[in-house]
């Protein structure tokens, strides 16, 4: 059996492995190239590896940045015309920002390298730019049951437990169906999970289900400023 097409995550690593090696495909005997086997070989993100022995071998990996050379404006020549569409999209999402795109991929290493326990599969998680890992990540943080609670209580304490952005408040509008009723948005930025191995209370915004999914619209995500901003003065 094949294994499973090359998923964001993967990419993503393959992306930020061919910017720092200078734009060029590196030979499978690099130990960079080794390195990177390894780490996908650790994603957790595959419940099976059809072929094991193959799977995402530092020959693979070699192939797969070589994909990358027909998008490339600075190569000479064609690369290699065959691959698969998302290679193109993850192109077009990371090549003008290698800056971010290598924040992102380190978050991605570090968090193999926690080798925390992550939730499983979510149902929109194929959509997350930043790949499977730290959506998982990312969501595990906003659903802390204890870390949530405390936000909650804290805001409940204040007669303020409502949506920080648009002041929405789910028990006024709902009666007590919404009552208690917020989401939490963790504030910091995705691209700075390297740095963080916890949450605090004070990184969690209490907001609607509105905002919220317009916070995460964007990349980089809006910050609650920047949502205030957009309500206040909408284009």
């Amino acid at each position: 059996m094949r294994n499973p097409p090359w998923q964001r995550d993967e990419l993503i690593l393959a992306l930020d492995l061919y910017f720092r090696a200078g734009r060029t495909v590196l030979d499978a005997t690099r130990k960079e190239v080794i390195e990177l086997s390894r780490i996908l070989n650790e994603l957790p993100i595959y419940p099976t590896r059809p072929d094991a022995e193959h799977f995402r071998n530092p020959n693979g990996v070699g192939m797969k940045m070589s994909n990358f050379l027909r998008f490339d404006p600075k190569y000479a020549g064609k690369g290699l015309v065959r691959g698969n569409r998302l290679e193109k999209v993850i192109w077009d999402e990371f090549a003008n920002d290698p800056a971010y795109l290598r924040k992102i991929a380190q978050s991605i290493m570090d968090s193999v390298a926690l080798k925390t326990a992550l939730p499983a599969p979510y149902e929109d998680e194929d959509e997350f730019p930043e790949g499977k890992v730290l959506y998982r990540q990312h969501r595990t943080r906003e659903r802390n049951r204890n870390l949530v609670e405390q936000a909650k209580n804290q805001a409940a304490e204040q007669g303020q437990l409502r949506c920080v952005v648009c002041s929405f408040d789910f028990n006024k509008v709902y009666g007590d169906l919404g009552k208690g009723y917020i989401e939490c948005h963790h504030t910091v930025p995705i691209s700075e999970y390297a740095d963080r191995k916890t949450t605090k209370t004070s990184e969690l915004a209490l907001v609607c289900s509105n905002c919220h999914a317009m916070l995460h619209r964007r990349r980089p995500w809006l910050s609650i400023m920047d949502l205030n901003a957009v309500i206040s003065h909408p284009k």
